[in-house]
């Protein structure tokens, strides 16, 4: 693609004085891990995608299953029952040819976390368990690495900013991790389609923010009860 194309295609952003050619070349080399290819992980992955970030890796080890369509809007019923990285990167590469994805078609583990966390700038947890979510933390805090955190339940989400320019952690807000059987999850209550895609866009334009030294979240947790259009940011 030419630099008139390429200039065609970002300048909608790049006419932001926050932005600028500056921006977008930040964006360019910029190395993005979406970890989890889900409802909160599709709409990331289009977002980072179309805004330009250089590099993105996909990691997630599941596949695809019916009951996801209705909300992990990357695939169609003609993927079902393939891995869910291998075609988020198949789509997500043709949203915009200029940049390079890879997908990791493997469970992130206290094994390979490190080698796997460490090579990224940005880390995007869109994972629906407790256990990675803290080991994504844990490495995240090791390594120095800004987290991107979103979580959803029904018609309601959280959106935070971790360990960016020394704010806090998910361990400053919740120290230990609960015990699954005791927290509600989608599988068991439910989830509307539309709302990762309200929190996993919330998710993209912080992580965008974050590659663009833009003003984000620190030390504050959003709550968005989007059953009622509550929006409330906890101190932390």
């Amino acid at each position: 693609m030419s630099i008139i194309q390429e200039f065609l295609r970002y300048n909608r952003q790049t006419i932001l004085p926050e932005i600028g050619d500056e921006g977008q070349e930040k964006l360019k080399k910029a190395k993005v891990l979406v970890i989890g290819a889900g409802g909160l992980g599709c709409p990331v992955l289009q977002y980072i995608a179309t805004a330009g970030a250089g590099y993105i890796g996909i990691m997630d080890f599941d596949t695809i299953e019916i009951h996801n369509l209705h909300r992990q809007i990357l695939y169609t019923e003609n993927e079902i029952g393939k891995e869910k990285a291998i075609i988020a990167k198949e789509v997500v590469s043709k949203l915009n040819p200029l940049i390079e994805v890879e997908a990791i078609n493997a469970k992130l583990t206290r094994e390979n976390a490190a080698t796997i966390i460490q090579q990224y700038d940005v880390i995007v947890d869109g994972s629906d368990n407790f256990a990675t979510r803290y080991l994504v933390n844990d490495t995240c805090v090791q390594f120095q690495k800004p987290l991107v955190y979103g979580s959803i339940l029904k018609f309601e989400g959280q959106v935070a900013v971790f360990n960016h320019n020394g704010s806090k952690n998910l361990r400053d807000l919740f120290p230990e991790m609960p015990d699954p059987k005791e927290v509600p999850n989608c599988n068991l209550n439910g989830v509307l389609g539309t709302l990762p895609g309200i929190i996993g866009t919330m998710m993209a334009h912080e992580t965008l923010k974050l590659i663009l030294e833009l003003p984000t979240l620190k030390n504050e947790l959003v709550l968005f009860n989007t059953l009622n259009w509550g929006f409330t940011k906890l101190n932390f």
